[in-house]
């Protein structure tokens, strides 16, 4: 942070100087050509009088030559004038420009701190539990249904590990190297399985799902989609209060795959919609906020929903809550199933 503000520092320090001794120099040329205009007309005067073509000062501003001249100084004070418009101009938009890019270096930096501050505690946490749990099978002779919860236990936190790497190694792909792999994907059967899962750890939540039919498929990543929709859902059960009721509709057109997620959470105001698919993004900070993430979750979906050629967009779910919709493209092989169903 400090870097940054003796960086910016430096720049308006070095700004000030430019325009201080742009203005001393526009002042001095100004002069320089008033001074030279004048010294100009009196030489042509002299010369003029000593020639007995003119007789008094009146007869000498009402010449050709004098006029000429004027009208060259004008151009001359003009050029001058409109040289130090266009500087004005141009550092007012690099000061604005280098003002942008602080704040958004400023951003990013918070963003980094609060993603340090998160993965760190993402990290910390499961391992903390397993390993109380590992010493407490060395230490204690346990119950078989003692065995069973304390290894159930581990096995969560294990998928919290996995699933924390697998989102990192998948966030450090997307940015390099992720090109979608596409084969057909039962949609429904994806996203019953995913809730399956989710159940185990959010086990008083309450899933709504209104689907297609079982045989409409969408063609993609099976690894990337199901990604993007297990990061989509337990996002909406996150940030809603308990017990979540999530809401999961798969629609069709001609054209497009829909898939939505609602929730009946806080919602997102319209600045943050603009910001929440941003890498590292997340609404308030570290020290504030109690639920769990690392601000990958939103930039993950959004990339691989761009990554196949889709749309997402947050729309605010009614009576409360936020709903996200992705809009995927149809495969040709497919769209002949999709003809008779309408959103």
């Amino acid at each position: 942070m400090k870097k940054y503000l003796s960086l910016r520092l430096l720049s308006l320090i070095v700004i000030a100087y430019m325009l201080i001794a742009f203005a001393w120099w526009s002042v001095l040329l100004y002069t320089k050509n008033k001074d030279a205009f004048i010294a100009k007309a009196e030489y042509m005067k002299i010369v003029m009088i000593a020639e007995s073509t003119i007789k008094s000062d009146q007869e000498f501003l009402q010449t050709q030559a004098y006029q000429d001249l004027a009208k060259q100084y004008q151009r001359q004070e003009w050029m001058i004038l409109g040289e130090a418009f266009v500087f004005v101009i141009s550092l007012v938009i690099g000061v604005w420009l280098i003002n942008r890019g602080y704040n958004k270096e400023i951003v990013v930096a918070n963003q980094q701190k609060n993603f340090l501050l998160s993965i760190t505690h993402e990290l910390k946490s499961p391992l903390s539990s397993i390993r109380l749990i590992l010493e407490t099978f060395q230490k204690r002779s346990l119950k078989p249904e003692q065995v069973a919860k304390f290894t159930n236990s581990a096995l969560q936190e294990t998928d919290r590990l996995t699933t924390l790497v697998n989102d990192l190694l998948l966030a450090a792909k997307i940015e390099t190297t992720y090109q979608p792999s596409k084969e057909p994907i039962p949609l429904t059967e994806t996203v019953e399985d995913i809730i399956s899962k989710l159940k185990i750890k959010f086990n008083t939540a309450v899933f709504k799902v209104d689907s297609l039919p079982d045989n409409i498929f969408i063609e993609g990543d099976r690894l990337g989609i199901t990604s993007a929709l297990i990061n989509l859902i337990e996002n909406a059960l996150k940030y809603s209060p308990k017990p979540a009721n999530i809401e999961i509709l798969l629609r069709s057109n001609q054209q497009n795959i829909i898939i939505e997620v609602a929730d009946q959470g806080l919602g997102i105001s319209d600045r943050e919609k603009k910001k929440v698919f941003e890498k590292f993004y997340r609404v308030g900070s570290e020290d504030t906020r109690k639920t769990k993430g690392t601000g990958l979750g939103l930039f993950i979906v959004n990339e691989i929903v761009k990554a196949h050629q889709g749309k997402i967009i947050i729309l605010d779910n009614e009576p409360k809550g936020t709903r996200f919709r992705i809009s995927l493209p149809a495969s040709l092989e497919f769209k002949s199933e999709l003809e008779h169903i309408n959103i």
